[in-house]
């Protein structure tokens, strides 16, 4: 990764950092142990690539990225919450998130449960204070991620994915794109769309962005999966091999990781072409694609 984008993450992560912890309440708020419980999991480390991506585009669209830090935050409030339910033990069952215990193994099913519920509770209310633009207002940015974090996507991607695991019969290739779609690109997609619209980007833009943010998400879920097969528990932060232990359909399980690779390097240049109407104004977002196709963890 070049310096100047890794300043850039950098920089842009504490940003995020900040914002979250001004959003959310304090750890001592009544009553306190929710409140401990949902600030664990958010900051708990991370990339911070979906409020990252939003901030990089509402720039690319020729916007403040301060305009975009309610968004970015509550899509990372959603992501977390996600992460949370897709740890219990009736979902994915894993103790290790982010290179610590798991919400439930750190207090409990119960307050899992519940500390993901105020998450995407949460977030609408810190989406709520997003300022409007000439063509978008609140309406437009709740509507933009009920949608990507409903049962149409994320909860319904998460649904099939369950479905997936541990069936004689392999899902097909449609079928876990779909999932792909529904459970990872969905949510990266409305982030930049959503940081966009704070930017008030034109429907063209704002259609090339969601070009660009699906063939994103799927590269970056089929490099996840990839990661699953090649890496450790260390590196990853989380639980390596865990896919082929429940028999889940990944694009390595159907395809090998050769053909799984050259997949992720084929939509990595479809998010560059998406990217040409931006000219040097996209250049972050070019650079944030090739960094998620050769990230090692």
């Amino acid at each position: 990764m070049a310096q100047e984008l890794k300043t850039y993450l950098t920089e842009r992560c504490k940003i995020v950092d900040k914002a979250l912890g001004k959003f959310l309440p304090t750890a001592r708020t009544r009553p306190a142990t929710i409140h401990d419980a949902m600030r664990y999991s958010v900051f708990a480390g991370g990339k911070r690539l979906r409020p990252i991506l939003s901030l990089a585009a509402a720039e690319a669209c020729g916007g403040d990225y301060e305009n975009a830090l309610a968004p970015a935050s509550a899509v990372e409030c959603i992501h977390t919450y996600s992460l949370i339910h897709d740890d219990l033990p009736c979902m994915d069952d894993d103790d290790l998130r982010r290179g610590m215990p798991t919400s439930h193994i750190k207090y409990s099913e119960g307050i899992a449960v519940l500390a993901g519920d105020a998450l995407l509770t949460i977030a609408f209310e810190i989406l709520a204070q997003t300022p409007p633009t000439r063509r978008y207002d609140v309406g437009a940015y709740v509507g933009e991620l009920a949608v990507a974090s409903g049962s149409r996507h994320l909860i319904g991607g998460q649904i099939l994915d369950l479905e997936g695991e541990g069936n004689d019969v392999k899902l097909t290739p449609a079928q876990l794109k779909y999932i792909h779609q529904s459970k990872t690109a969905a949510l990266l997609t409305s982030s930049i769309r959503l940081g966009a619209m704070t930017a008030d980007a034109t429907p063209k833009k704002l259609e090339a962005l969601t070009d660009y943010g699906q063939s994103l998400g799927l590269a970056f879920q089929i490099i996840d999966d990839i990661l699953d097969v090649t890496q450790t528990s260390e590196k990853l932060g989380k639980s390596a091999g865990k896919d082929e232990a429940t028999d889940k359909s990944t694009y390595p399980a159907l395809f090998g990781l050769e053909k799984s690779r050259k997949e992720a390097v084929r939509l990595t240049a479809k998010a560059h072409d998406a990217l040409k109407p931006f000219g040097k104004k996209g250049e972050r977002l070019r650079e944030i694609v090739d960094y998620l196709l050769d990230r090692d963890y």
